[in-house]
């Protein structure tokens, strides 16, 4: 900031020699807001671009560490219930110089908050991931999870893009996105009327600022969020099985826009 006073000093004695005194002062309060709004912008771009977290969430079994294997790697492999993160830088395949750090974080109930808390100021992005063949029957779990990210006092203040990944759509009875999204939004609906609307810490402490999972007086829907919220159909085991590649076009596309 004195480094750009300095500048414009020079500037400012001529204007004082040239217009009369309320004119300097109109000058100088549009020089000042100026600078202001210049500094503020450039601390926002930068605690953005200090994200660079791509978090992994969702329940166990819906298929997170796959792929997170494949995104990486492009293969198969067999995965088993995760006790604790991974990491891995993901390059964009149209632009290998682009990148974000993908973390897959542990969905075990026990686990999955706890390492939200210790990543979440980080993220740029969070992709949850549902199993679409096991929606119906997890669908509060599903919610009660989702419902527990979108009410974080840090998610709400840094609003990361979000998608919502339904995955295992090779699976005949998997759901659609558009069912998923239509049951998310009832049950988060149920949920923010039974539940505290204060958004609180993982780790419990209220932030103390009170808030309201979408508008007050209407169903809740996704687009009320703070955040973009997106949804794409996957299959990280893809629908020619193992030995081919996975389908998730669309979560490639939006992980190469969000980086």
């Amino acid at each position: 900031m004195a480094g750009m006073a300095g500048r414009l000093e020079p500037h400012l004695q001529a204007l004082r020699r040239e217009l009369p005194g309320p004119a300097v002062l109109s000058v100088l309060l549009a020089l000042l807001v100026v600078a202001v709004t210049i500094l503020i912008w450039r601390a926002v771009q930068g605690r953005r671009s200090s994200r660079r977290a791509v978090l992994l969430l969702g329940l166990c079994d819906a298929g997170k560490t796959l792929l997170f294997a494949r995104l990486l790697t492009g293969k198969y492999r067999d995965t088993q219930t995760s006790i604790t993160d991974s990491s891995a830088v993901y390059r964009v395949s149209s632009d290998k110089s682009t990148n974000v750090t993908l973390i897959d974080l542990p969905g075990h109930e026990s686990l999955r908050l706890q390492f939200l808390e210790r990543f979440k100021a980080a993220a740029r992005a969070i992709v949850f991931v549902v199993d679409s063949v096991a929606f119906q029957r997890e669908v509060k779990d599903v919610a009660e999870f989702l419902y527990q990210v979108l009410v974080d006092g840090t998610v709400l203040k840094n609003a990361p893009a979000l998608l919502i990944a339904c995955n295992k759509q090779d699976v005949t009875m998997a759901k659609s996105a558009k069912l998923i999204q239509q049951q998310l939004e009832k049950e988060l609906n149920t949920l923010r009327v039974t539940r505290s609307a204060a958004p609180t810490s993982l780790d419990g402490s209220a932030t103390g600022v009170p808030a309201q999972l979408g508008k007050k007086g209407k169903d809740f829907d996704f687009s009320q969020l703070p955040m973009k919220v997106e949804f794409v159909e996957c299959s990280a085991r893809g629908s020619k099985g193992e030995e081919g590649d996975a389908d998730f076009e669309g979560l490639e596309k939006w992980l190469a826009k969000v980086a």
